[in-house]
């Protein structure tokens, strides 16, 4: 169908006057044909493509049959909506918008007249501004350079623009640009607006876990697609070479990793493929990196994605991005804390028969991660993954007021036997070593490492911004004497810092103060470097440790539990200690720390925050630092006399074989100076009848040898230790009396310990306690907070309570 009289009526009631003004009920008439030419293009012409422009004319010609019977009362009731911007001078803002007004005015004018002269050069924005809601107190960033001879652009009423006396089509409205006839140029410019009485279309796709978005009228000019990205899409750098590199995790320590993934329109596409792409092809680009890109595409998506949508998507390609975005939005409704932590599954350590097994043996656990990461969950308001629950590590983050050795022996020994609160009837005997408290003056030189982590995943901010303060924290504890040297590894490892005096602090903390995330996590070479780096500055008697800062997400090299297992009993040979730090959440790697720190002669902490590097690494830096024995080792022979059953509390990836007891060769825990090490065994006398006692074996061989002989003796307890430096181990012993106390005479130490390891299989949802109410863990918590300056009882207190509106 012709429009040409259609275009008549409209100039014709649009004839420009001091006021020009336009017939009764435009604006919803022209609303009506917005909503009709939106309508067509969603649903891509379902209907002939004559009848929404028949219905178009017809509402135009009925209304303007209107228009000529109430002229007189039109010009006093309407506003105008080709707005002569220009006619009160105080009513104009931006004199661009005045321009434009203008140029619309002048042209439709002329082309009442039949003429066709050349127009100012207009693009057309991306998301055009509806002309009716133009608000001259807002003025908009408009700017038409004059170019001549450009061909003519203007708005018809049936919604398409009019170039050269030809349609072109609604949907075509949000190009980029309109090309210059006589222009020389070879890019156009994307910042030119027209004003159109089109409403505001939002983008087809909405990335909810994007971690920036940018629209292609956003993106500066460039010469190709690589190019825009640079400055314009956060997080993106861009290589300076022709054979550019785009990385998302910003500039790497080390070497550039590799190019992130690229999604077109929901499909897989080749970083060439994605280069050469035509830019003004481009509707928006987003940007997904850490959890939200491995989510969804695992490891071809370490490095990040880059999702590009492009205009005039297809039915194939929009089912695509439907789908892609339905599962961003599964992404979504994950918790971010929790969407990509391991932790090893362990089976709680049951009850066993004196009879039959009296003997029970264990290497003993300084790390404390586990609490301070169950910590970290209660106070986000998570329910704790029972998995990161090791109660032994939730006992030992307290210290406890056990006395000095008094001999030649690193450790005191410290025993208690008491009510067991949580299931009536049961005894605890509590054991407790002291390590020797060696002043700071005497401690032997250190030659330390720090193996950082700074790949793209430690690339937030309770990662390495809250890694390289703790180290600083620790620096503050260095003598002149002691060595410093840093190791890093992304895609893959390199030392940043020889081995430097701690004398020289300006220097480390700027070697520090220089490292950025970026590149995937080659784990593997940088234990490598680290370990050798500490063997070429080895300190003869003195403390040679490697401290590896990381968030355990290592997937690039020996990445596997098994492998670097292997590669840290490898070089845990070399004399060189261990020490692990974990940081961050959301794809935290708990079980590779702690297999890290169990074979290879070290230990474990996790920080959240600063408390907690101020605790481990400050206050309690000798004790994190050095080792005052190693290999230590517990054996508790029980008396079928009054045992008739027991079971270790925790400690289930720290059990031996009885025989490994004296087997020099395996390996054990270490103890750091001014350390405390308690361990919980929950006990089941011989008169008490219980549902927890496992059933008996009926053995027909086994005789039945009174103990009477060796008195009131409850248990023998057996350590085995090696000096730091040493390869033999020496025994020490001590006997425990048996008694029938009630946990209300039981010392506050006791108590508190107590409590901590009950609030622990609480949150392990133990099979093996009758009482479970969290107001008898506080009260019992309470009674044993006794001496608490540094206020660490108080806080678990808190965490108890708190815990009770997250149950």
């Amino acid at each position: 169908m012709e429009n040409n009289h259609i275009d008549q009526q409209f100039n014709e009631a649009s004839k420009l006057s001091e006021e020009p003004t336009v017939f009764a009920g435009f604006e919803k008439v022209w609303g009506k044909i917005e909503e009709k030419l939106d309508h067509k293009e969603e649903k891509k012409r379902m209907i002939p493509i004559w009848f929404p422009y028949g219905i178009a004319a017809s509402l135009v010609i009925g209304l303007g049959v209107l228009y000529f019977l109430n002229t007189n009362d039109a010009s006093e009731s309407v506003q105008q909506s080709i707005a002569d911007i220009s006619t009160s001078k105080e009513s104009v803002v931006n004199p661009n918008i005045a321009q434009i007004n203008s140029i619309i005015k002048e042209n439709i004018q002329k082309d009442k007249n039949n003429t066709n002269p050349a127009v100012e050069k207009i693009a057309v924005q991306t998301d055009p501004v509806s002309a009716t809601s133009i608000d001259t107190a807002m003025p908009l960033p408009v700017h038409v350079p004059p170019i001549p001879s450009a061909p003519k652009i203007q708005v018809a009423a049936n919604g398409y623009y009019v170039q050269n006396g030809k349609n072109i089509e609604a949907s075509d409205r949000r190009k980029d640009y309109v090309q210059n006839e006589n222009a020389n140029e070879s890019t156009q410019s994307i910042d030119e607006v027209v004003v159109t009485a089109m409403g505001v279309k939002k983008s087809k796709v909405s990335m909810a876990l994007a971690s920036s978005v940018v629209s292609s009228n956003s993106i500066a000019p460039q010469t190709s697609t690589i190019n825009r990205l640079q400055g314009s899409v956060a997080g993106i750098q861009v290589g300076a070479s022709t054979n550019s590199h785009v990385r998302i995790r910003g500039i790497a320590s080390v070497v550039p990793g590799k190019d992130p993934l690229y999604i077109v329109n929901g499909k897989i596409a080749d970083a060439d493929n994605f280069k050469t792409l035509d830019p003004n092809k481009i509707e928006n680009v987003a940007v997904l990196k850490d959890a939200a890109a491995t989510a969804l595409y695992g490891s071809k998506a370490a490095n990040g994605i880059v999702l590009v949508t492009t205009k005039k998507l297809s039915r194939r390609e929009k089912k695509r991005m439907e789908k892609l975005q339905e599962e961003i939005n599964k992404q979504k409704q994950i918790s971010p804390v929790a969407n990509d932590e391991s932790y090893d599954t362990f089976v709680e350590n049951p009850f066993e028969l004196t009879q039959s097994q009296p003997l029970s043996t264990f290497s003993i656990d300084v790390d404390n991660a586990s609490y301070s990461n169950v910590r970290r969950m209660i106070n986000n308001g998570e329910v704790v993954n029972k998995n990161a629950v090791r109660v032994e590590e939730m006992i030992n983050y307290f210290t406890y007021d056990y006395p000095q050795p008094k001999n030649e022996d690193p450790f005191s020994i410290n025993t208690e036997y008491n009510g067991a609160p949580w299931n009536p009837g049961h005894q605890l005997l509590k054991i407790g070593l002291q390590g020797k408290d060696i002043p700071k003056d005497l401690l032997p030189a250190s030659n330390l490492v720090f193996l950082i982590d700074v790949s793209g995943s430690m690339d937030e901010q309770n990662k390495l911004p809250l890694l390289k303060s703790s180290f600083k924290v620790l620096l503050n504890r260095l003598r002149p004497k002691d060595k410093v040297g840093i190791v890093v590894y992304a895609g893959s490892a390199g030392m940043v810092l020889p081995s430097t005096s701690a004398a020289e602090k300006d220097k480390i903390i700027q070697a520090l103060d220089n490292l950025q995330a970026g590149g995937s996590t080659a784990g593997g070479e940088g234990i490598e470097l680290a370990y050798k780096l500490a063997r070429e500055n080895f300190v003869k008697n003195g403390n040679n440790r490697v401290i590896i800062a990381t968030d355990g997400d290592f997937n690039v090299g020996e990445s596997s539990t098994s492998d670097l297992q292997t590669l840290i009993e490898e070089k845990r040979k070399s004399g060189v200690f261990l020490t692990c730090l974990g940081f961050g959440m959301g794809n935290y790697k708990d079980n590779t720390l702690e297999t890290l720190a169990d074979k290879g002669n070290g230990n474990y902490a996790y920080i959240d925050n600063m408390q907690e590097a101020n605790k481990f690494l400050g206050r309690e830096f000798a004790g994190s630092m050095y080792a005052i024995a190693k290999d230590v080792k517990i054996q508790v022979e029980f008396n079928p006399e009054f045992v008739k059953s027991y079971r270790l509390i925790g400690y289930e990836n720290r059990k031996l074989k009885n025989e490994d007891f004296v087997n020099d060769k395996i390996d054990a825990g270490e103890l750091g100076s001014g350390h405390t090490v308690t361990a919980l065994y929950e006990i089941i006398p011989v008169n008490v009848q219980s549902g927890f006692l496992p059933k008996e074996s009926g053995l027909k061989y086994t005789q039945t040898i009174s103990s009477k002989k060796f008195g009131d003796e409850l248990a023998t307890i057996k350590f085995r230790y090696k000096k730091p430096n040493g390869e033999v181990s020496r025994e020490i012993s001590q006997i425990v009396k048996n008694s029938d106390r009630n946990i209300s005479s039981a010392t506050p130490d006791f108590k508190f310990a107590s409590s901590v390891a009950w609030f622990g299989l609480v949150l392990r949802n133990s099979g093996l306690i009758t009482k479970k109410d969290l107001s008898d863990i506080e009260n019992l918590a309470k009674q044993g907070k006794n001496k608490d300056e540094e206020g660490y009882r108080a806080e678990f207190i808190r965490l108890v309570e708190s815990y009770k509106t997250i149950k």
